[in-house]
């Protein structure tokens, strides 16, 4: 027989725990009237009780009460005198009095018990499923290679998964009911009353700390702290998360370094640079004397002996002064070119398209004669050295109008593109001679020629002067061109 809970399915069902106290009030009158008959005294009242006691157990309280008032009745019509009736005399009252009483003393206090005990169940039984649950969070916590390790408030190590063994070396019972900064030899990056207090303040503290593993090995770790409450609110346990950043914080450390050794050769270098421009400069500047001398000396020689030289002596002559002309302009380029690393850059709002405008009227004398169509495009504002950038755009349309010279019909192209980036990408297009792109990397470099001087004129200086300006100016330059097809130069520069 099942004993009574109280439950909807067993509510749903009120006649089957009445059923139980009717038959257990039926076997105990039953019993109590045949070992009656066998002259067996006093039997009844025991029998009785248990009757109760049986009621209240498996139906209730309602059917403990319903078999206190049939046994009640079954007493006084057959055991009290006079029997076969439902009438007590005096004498008889008490004993009838304390049987109901204790019966009811009985079926309250079965009643009260067999709440407790279900009570008691039902707190097992949610104990059990809390513990099941938490078997299998811990299983989870197993499973995972993360390092988590739970301590109470004196940092005493109360759980252990096997991420944190297979990190720190310690097996489970080896780590258990260990003082953690002890054990793990922790080194924080502030003092721990602070970390204390902070956590006890928000209930999370993380950081980087170091730890020492099994081997005496040391790790830095990205720890996280979470603090556990009781019902009061009183701190009761620490849960700490560990993973191991050692390698992240070594490659930090040596991008460190390496940055550190960077900087330290940049200032070198920038100092050698500067030592160079200031001897190119000053080799520069010193050749001008001599190289006037030769040129002024040739020229009277060509002025007061040309009647007595003869047309070889004469040539050669022409040679001198050309020469001594190109060696002027090639000093003068390279002057330019050391002036721009040691002048200051005045940073203004330059109109890009009154720039061009400038350079087209001074090429002027270039054109002159040749029928050059100009397609020139809406160009921004920006803010860079105006004298700089001029000095570029102006290399740039003059090596255009040179190397078109041989066109027909020169073409010449200046515009801009992504208007709407952070940076301005201005162009520079012709239908000129062009170069082959495989030697593309040699256009920038200082005295680079890709055409012979007899063709077109030059020094090589013009296209480093343009990348070193706008390098200055934090951008980008580069060319695109095939023989015989023209080429395009774009320079890239910032906005602000």
């Amino acid at each position: 027989m099942t004993p009574w809970k109280p439950s909807s399915a067993n509510t749903s069902a009120p006649i089957r725990r009445y059923a139980i106290a009717v038959a257990s009030v039926a076997i105990a009158l039953g019993l109590a009237l045949f070992l009656t008959h066998l002259k067996f005294s006093g039997v009844a009242d025991p029998l009785f009780l248990i009757a109760v006691a049986v009621a209240v157990w498996f139906g209730g309280t309602g059917p403990g009460i319903l078999a206190v008032v049939l046994l009640g009745l079954a007493e006084n019509y057959f055991f009290i005198e006079p029997l076969y009736s439902f009438y007590i005399t005096p004498s008889e009252l008490p004993h009838f009095i304390i049987f109901v009483l204790f019966a009811s003393l009985l079926t309250w206090f079965s009643a009260v018990r067999r709440r407790i005990e279900l009570d008691l169940l039902r707190s097992r039984d949610e104990l059990q499923k809390e513990v099941t649950i938490r078997t299998q969070q811990a299983s989870l916590l197993q499973l995972t290679h993360d390092t988590i390790f739970v301590r109470d408030m004196n940092d005493v190590i109360t759980y252990w998964n096997r991420g944190a063994s297979e990190l720190y070396g310690w097996t489970e019972s080896e780590a258990l009911g260990k003082n953690a900064h002890q054990l793990l030899r922790t080194t924080f990056p502030e003092p721990v009353k602070d970390i204390q207090a902070k956590l006890l303040n928000t209930g999370r503290w993380d950081g980087e700390v170091e730890k020492t593993k099994s081997d005496d090995t040391r790790v830095v770790v990205a720890s996280r702290w979470s603090l556990q409450r009781d019902d009061q609110k009183n701190p009761v346990a620490i849960l700490e998360t560990n993973n191991d950043i050692t390698q992240r914080r070594r490659g930090e450390e040596e991008v460190r370094k390496l940055n550190q050794e960077l900087g330290k050769r940049s200032t070198e270098l920038e100092a050698i640079n500067k030592e160079l421009e200031a001897f190119a400069y000053s080799i520069s500047h010193d050749l001008r004397a001599p190289l006037r001398h030769m040129s002024g000396f040739a020229e009277l020689l060509q002025k007061n002996a040309a009647s007595i030289l003869d047309e070889k002596g004469r040539r050669y002559m022409t040679m001198i002064l050309e020469s001594s002309k190109r060696m002027g302009t090639l000093i003068d380029d390279l002057l330019a070119f050391s002036r721009i690393g040691r002048t200051e850059t005045r940073m203004t709002s330059v109109s890009l398209g009154e720039v061009v405008k400038e350079v087209q009227s001074e090429a002027v004398d270039d054109t002159q004669g040749r029928n050059v169509t100009w397609r020139v495009g809406p160009l921004p504002t920006l803010r860079g050295d105006r004298s700089m950038l001029k000095l570029a755009l102006m290399n740039l349309i003059s090596n255009a109008v040179k190397f078109t010279r041989t066109r027909p019909q020169p073409e010449i192209e200046i515009g801009c593109t992504d208007k709407e980036k952070p940076e301005v990408v201005v162009f520079i297009k012709d239908n000129g001679v062009g170069f082959d792109m495989k030697y593309v990397h040699k256009l920038f470099g200082v005295f680079q020629r890709l055409h012979r001087a007899d063709e077109f004129e030059g020094t090589g200086i013009g296209l480093a002067t343009v990348q070193r300006i706008v390098r200055r100016h934090g951008g980008e330059v580069w060319a695109e061109g095939a023989v015989d097809k023209g080429s395009t130069f774009y320079l890239s520069l910032p906005k602000s």
